[in-house]
Order: structure tokens, then C-alpha cells, then sequence
């Protein structure tokens, strides 16, 4: 059996994958909301960086902006949009789902729209200005500021009083 020899570029690639590929999953199911999408997200992502791995010159900038396009492609395809049946209910309430309180306001964000739900992922979890949020996106930083507010509007309306008392 042949030893297959490992060069620098592969090596480098190794490492980079090994230091950051827990946080790199978090962001992706950060952006997707299921884990079953965000390792699909991030398989892609990282065969593309290995692909342009010697013309990139910031790795974890590639995968953010990689990550975010891939996952708008998969919202955008006709076959996301349909129905999937399920056994069980996809309603839950706040009680049962989640004893704290990073669970529920997790929950609420997994209900925004992908674009609004990239946006806060990105300032927030991330913690991007609003110029490389509009770079990683693609989008203007005007955009960028209305999309948070938007975002950040709708999640205050959907917070349960109970929580708004915790929260203030």
C-alpha cells in the first residue's frame, strides 16, 4: 500500500481545518438552523476553499462569505420551498423547548427570514461591522442597518412578556 505524502499546502489547509472547524459548523447552523444543512453548507464551503486554498488571503473571510452564499442558494431552490411532512409538530412552546433563556431568543431568530437571520448571526455571534457583514453579503451597509433593525424589531415583537421583564 502507497504512503501518500502530505505537501504544505495540504498541510496548512489541515491545520487551519482542525483550529476552526467546530466554530466554522456553529456559524453554518447559525445560518441554516438545522445541523443536517449546515454540515452540507460547510462540506461545500471547505472543498471550495481547498480549491482556491493558495489564492486566498484570509481563510475564515472566504468560508463566512462561501457559507452565506451557499446557504442563499438553498433557500432560494424551488425544492426547499415545498412542504415536508413530519411525524411530529413543528410547534413548541416556549416552556418545553428550551429551559433558558439564549434557547428561546435562539428559537426566535431561527424564525426570521435567512437574509435577516445571516445579518444577525454576523454582527452579533460573529461580531462583523456592518461593512464586512455588507462584503460577506454582497449588499450595500445601508442594507446591512435596515435588515438589522428590521430583524431586531421583529424579535422584540415575538418575545414573550415574561422574558421582556428578563431582558430589560
Amino acid at each position: 500500500m502507497a504512503t501518500r505524502s502530505v505537501g504544505p499546502r495540504d498541510a496548512a489547509f489541515t491545520a487551519f481545518l482542525h483550529a476552526r472547524q467546530p466554530a466554522l459548523l456553529r456559524i453554518a447552523w447559525l445560518l441554516t438552523g438545522d445541523l443536517p444543512t449546515a454540515e452540507d453548507v460547510l462540506q461545500t464551503s471547505l472543498a471550495r476553499l481547498y480549491l482556491a486554498w493558495d489564492r486566498v488571503e484570509d481563510p475564515h473571510a472566504f468560508l463566512r462569505r462561501v457559507m452565506t452564499n451557499e446557504t442563499t442558494s438553498l433557500w432560494r431552490r424551488a425544492w426547499r420551498r415545498r412542504e415536508v411532512s413530519s411525524s411530529e409538530l413543528p410547534e413548541t412552546t416556549h416552556e418545553t423547548a428550551y429551559d433558558d433563556t439564549a434557547g428561546i431568543v435562539w428559537e426566535l431568530v431561527q424564525g426570521l427570514a435567512p437574509r435577516a437571520r445571516a445579518v444577525v448571526v454576523l454582527r452579533y455571534y460573529e461580531g462583523l461591522s456592518e461593512a464586512e457583514i455588507a462584503d460577506t453579503l454582497g449588499i450595500s451597509p445601508g442594507t446591512v442597518k435596515s435588515q438589522a433593525s428590521r430583524a431586531l424589531a421583529a424579535l422584540r415583537t415575538r418575545i414573550p412578556a415574561d422574558l421582556q421583564e428578563d431582558l430589560s
